[in-house]
């Protein structure tokens, strides 16, 4: 299908970017072709989609509820009409496997709609305390920054909830992966989202991105991307005192208890860790298990992650695809050198790409055993198919190590006991800790501790980031 990459959608209408907006080769991962260009917008186009979004707010935030979920549920209906195509687009911009694009990349998106028209159903924007009436209002304009890796999953977890409660938004999705944007784009064109309540700028950080958490119309920044770009867009937003969200990073542990069921346990953290190319922010990337039970646990790893299969995006048979780019494919290489030359035990996979894949930006899926805190690839977030087994002598230090790290963003435990579990999962210093590879909670909020950001995306978790608080004291 053809993709509307040469304008962006501002104020209800397709547009002609500004003189000096310039091109931008999208990639395709798996042949490293370019398979498109897409405009990149310049401070004059994100000013432009703000100043529509601002004069849109006023309207848009004076609806009621009932009109808000009417409105959702048309984007929802649109949005499933097109589910094949934004599959297609997360395909071809970001190497998902065609199957995976469909059931989890496009679906997610699918899915927060879903869960933020239910918790609109039932949120409630007043509240009596005594004689005082505590309001809930739209902040504003919500200018929203996402990323490349779940491109549907973060767009649609903030531009649901945003809508939900009142705002308007301008979003500038990644600029690697911009064509599952530009058909949610369309999207909400079809559903009849009113001119100027969303919009749509692509481009880069250093330019469509720092105009949106620095400009002054913008009332909060939502972004989900790198610690790094985080922090640049801390600072961006910190002059004109708006709110920010964000979610960042994350180097996720996964806790394995003696008590567990290893040949279980063990192949579901692998799957884990290695889903979506390894290139989820929450993935479970260092599996600790008892000392007297690592190499089971190496054994285990090396039959689950050899049964995985690397390849073509496009093939059904295809478990993982390629990873995103050239510059996040020479980092994994690096940091898979560093393991080997740090003394951990390459179980399987390592360097270069996998036989009989001489182009595309493939890797190994790769399991390091005797991994230590001290190791790059036990502290960096490596956001590839590479996972690191490291043993603990006693469940104190198993919680020291999970919680040795800048990042907070998610844990993970595994026992035959549930009450044992949670007292591990209480110990651990994250947002999020899944017990026995639960099933995706969409209601449960979503965001970190520490330098894995702050705030909470998901259904009304997610709604309260775009809300202001008001009270009226007094009575008549």
């Amino acid at each position: 299908m053809s993709y509307n990459t040469g304008q962006f959608y501002i104020d209800g209408a397709w547009v002609e970017p500004s003189e000096g907006a310039s091109l931008l080769d999208v990639i395709n991962p798996a042949t490293e072709a370019s398979v498109a260009q897409v405009a990149i917008g310049t401070q004059k186009d994100a000013q432009r989609a703000i100043a529509a979004a601002r004069a849109a707010f006023a309207g848009f935030s004076a609806t009621s509820k009932t009109e808000r979920l009417a409105l959702l549920r048309r984007i929802r209906d649109a949005y499933e009409a097109r589910l094949d195509d934004i599959a297609a687009a997360i395909t071809t911009e970001m190497g998902a496997p065609s199957s995976m694009a469909l059931s989890d990349q496009a679906g997610s998106g699918l899915g927060h709609i879903e869960a933020t028209i239910e918790a609109l159903e039932k949120f409630e924007f007043e509240e009596k305390r005594g004689s005082t009436l505590i309001v809930r209002e739209a902040i504003g304009v919500a200018g929203l920054i996402t990323p490349w890796n779940w491109p549907m999953n973060q767009i649609a977890c903030k531009v649901a909830p945003a809508i939900a409660v009142g705002c308007t938004v301008v979003l500038k999705p990644s600029e690697i992966a911009p064509l599952s944007g530009i058909v949610f784009a369309e999207i909400m064109h079809e559903a009849g989202v009113p001119a100027g309540v969303f919009n749509l700028v692509n481009g880069d950080g250093p330019g469509v991105g720092q105009v949106l958490s620095s400009h002054p119309d913008i009332d909060i920044v939502s972004f989900t991307g790198s610690t790094r770009a985080g922090i640049l867009v801390a600072k961006s937003a910190a002059d004109t005192v708006k709110r920010v969200a964000q979610e960042l990073g994350g180097k996720s542990p996964n806790i394995i208890l003696a008590d567990a069921d290893f040949e279980v346990a063990v192949k579901a953290g692998v799957e884990g860790c290695f889903g979506n190319s390894g290139q989820s922010c929450d993935a479970p990337t260092r599996m600790l298990v008892p000392h007297d039970r690592h190499d089971e646990a190496i054994e285990i790893a090396k039959r689950a992650a050899e049964a995985m299969v690397t390849g073509d995006p496009m093939d059904p048979a295809t478990d993982l695809g390629p990873v995103v780019s050239q510059v996040q494919y020479d980092k994994i290489q690096a940091l898979i050198a560093s393991g080997i030359q740090d003394g951990a035990t390459l179980v399987t996979g390592g360097r270069d790409r996998p036989d009989g894949l001489e182009r595309g930006y493939y890797v190994k899926p790769t399991v390091f055993g005797s991994v230590t805190p001290d190791m790059r690839i036990a502290r960096e977030e490596i956001f590839g198919p590479v996972l690191s087994i490291m043993p603990f002598d006693s469940e104190e230090r198993a919680v020291k190590i999970a919680n040795d790290t800048v990042y907070g963003l998610a844990g993970y435990v595994q026992s035959a006991d549930l009450d044992h579990a949670r007292r591990i999962a209480r110990q651990l210093r994250a947002g999020q800790v899944h017990i026995n590879s639960p099933d995706w909670d969409l209601f449960a909020p979503f965001g970190g501790y520490k330098q894995s950001g702050n705030g909470r995306e998901y259904a009304d978790w997610g709604m309260h980031d775009y809300l202001e608080t008001k009270a009226l004291i007094g009575h008549g």
